[in-house]
């Protein structure tokens, strides 16, 4: 038997979700068991449109993933568009994409 041969390291393992935030802005993310054996790098989309939302993750471990999501309207003052104070942003969709190192 030849050992010859070109070693390919195996592809990282990803995995997708989809959850919506609750009254708080939060949405955790449960992994499946043995998934991660680290916290996974994140990539992490908003859906939704007309107002400005921001995300912070945070908690990440290789089981779970909790992500925050604000919302905060736009707003003019003298001629000037600026945006009003961020609250929670309750019942917005998230996608999330782990990927394991």
């Amino acid at each position: 038997m030849s050992t010859e041969g070109a070693y390919v390291r195996p592809s990282p393992r990803v995995e997708r979700a989809t959850g919506v935030t609750d009254g708080s802005g939060n949405v955790t993310f449960a992994w499946p068991v043995g998934a991660f054996s680290a916290p996974p790098v994140l990539t992490i989309g908003i859906q939704g449109t007309g107002v400005m939302r921001s995300h912070a993750i945070t908690a990440n471990t290789a089981t779970t993933t909790t992500v925050n999501v604000i919302a905060a309207a736009g707003v003019t003052l003298l001629g000037i568009g600026v945006l009003a104070v961020g609250a929670p942003a309750a019942g917005v969709t998230v996608h999330a994409h782990a990927v394991g190192a």
